[in-house]
């Protein structure tokens, strides 16, 4: 699994739409000026967002963008599923070596620990909504189960 940036700059920007509660569209220029964004990524995610449905779109000279949905119900794995299209990548799964090693009827034991994880990780994501990226640092830390850093 690779983080991109692609998946850093769509959380940050779904975050945005989140905090701003709806209240009005908000114009990807602004969302690219208040988080530092480039302009032309700001668009190609927001279009992206949008056809996933998780967005929605105001034209005119008072448009912009809003969540389409309430933040508590959108998943961390919803925005980068639509940002990004696959979470986490099985090389065997989408780059075989050859028929005999990673062909579907071919023993592999290394494959199930991949699919195993990949699970966990999309779990953790699904689990993970913007309302819940909105808390402090430390609630998320404990809502994911892991420590807070010392």
């Amino acid at each position: 699994m690779r983080v991109t940036t692609w998946t850093e700059y769509s959380l940050i920007i779904s975050l945005h739409l989140a905090r701003r509660g709806g209240e009005r569209p908000v114009a990807a220029r602004d969302i690219s000026e208040s988080e530092r964004l480039p302009g032309d990524y700001v668009e190609q995610i927001l279009l992206r967002l949008r056809r996933a449905g998780l967005v929605e779109s105001v034209r005119g000279a008072r448009g912009g963008y809003f969540l389409a949905r309430a933040p508590e119900t959108i998943s961390v794995h919803d925005v980068m599923a639509a940002c990004d299209h696959q979470i986490f990548e099985i090389n065997c799964d989408t780059h075989q070596v050859d028929d005999e090693r990673c062909g579907n009827g071919a023993q592999c034991s290394i494959r199930p620990v991949w699919r195993a994880l990949r699970n966990r990780v999309d779990d953790l994501l699904k689990g993970v909504s913007l309302a819940d990226l909105m808390q402090e640092e430390s609630r998320v830390q404990a809502l994911v189960g892991i420590a807070a850093a010392s």
